[in-house]
């Protein structure tokens, strides 16, 4: 059956007991498009009769559901060839909505993925005016992400207080500080010491008061 629906394979029977419908498929962007409901005269017929003969009773009873339930065998048994009627009649029905592009072949809808100015489908030939306004709109992003980074957002925002890592001595969280805020410990932010020289000769001094060379106070 899939040569006859020429112009999509990608459709899904919606069928009842009451009768006939298939669902059809854009296969660009997969919205369906529904037949009109085809209704079954042996199915519909069928049930009237196994009701109605349930309701009489007797011998009419009998007959009528006999002939229900007859009509009901009979619509399974030849419902191959019925449904592909059905099948052919709906794509005659649906045939309208869909387009096939002679560029790449495929069948799409006539309402969103058809470029009727262009004679093909909006993926071969996307329409301009949703182009330029994607493309508008990705540069107005672009630009709005270079104006927002070129802006200082980190002015009053205490990162170096937020900041976490793990003490090299306590394994402790250090608190992002120069110095551990548990044991104390300088972290890689905090300063060296600075060493001290004589003012006078030029000796290191450490943390004397006076030069150990030349007797110079350290100042």
């Amino acid at each position: 059956m899939a040569d006859m629906v020429f112009f999509t394979d990608n459709y899904q029977d919606r069928s009842t007991n009451e009768g006939y419908q298939f669902e059809f498929f854009c296969g660009r962007c997969g919205n369906g498009y529904t037949s009109p409901f085809q209704h079954s005269v042996t199915g519909f017929g069928g049930r009237l009769l196994q009701m109605g003969g349930d309701l009489l009773g007797g011998e009419v009873g009998n007959k009528a559901s006999n002939l229900g339930f007859d009509a009901q065998w009979l619509r399974s048994g030849v419902r191959g060839s019925t449904r592909d009627k059905a099948l052919a009649k709906a794509v005659e029905q649906m045939k309208p909505n869909f387009t096939q592009c002679h560029r790449c072949g495929q069948w799409v809808c006539n309402q969103i993925c058809w470029n009727a100015e262009r004679g093909l489908c909006t993926t071969c030939a996307p329409r301009l005016d949703q182009e330029i306004a994607g493309m508008q709109a990705a540069a107005q992003v672009d630009q709005l992400r270079g104006k927002i980074a070129a802006q200082d957002w980190t002015k009053g925002v205490g990162y170096q207080e937020q900041a976490t890592g793990l003490c090299h001595s306590c394994h402790q969280e250090s608190g992002g500080g120069k110095f551990c805020r548990n044991c104390g410990t300088p972290q890689a932010a905090a300063p060296t010491a600075l060493k001290k020289y004589c003012t006078n000769c030029g000796n290191q001094l450490g943390d004397a008061k006076f030069c150990s060379e030349c007797g110079w106070p350290a100042g």
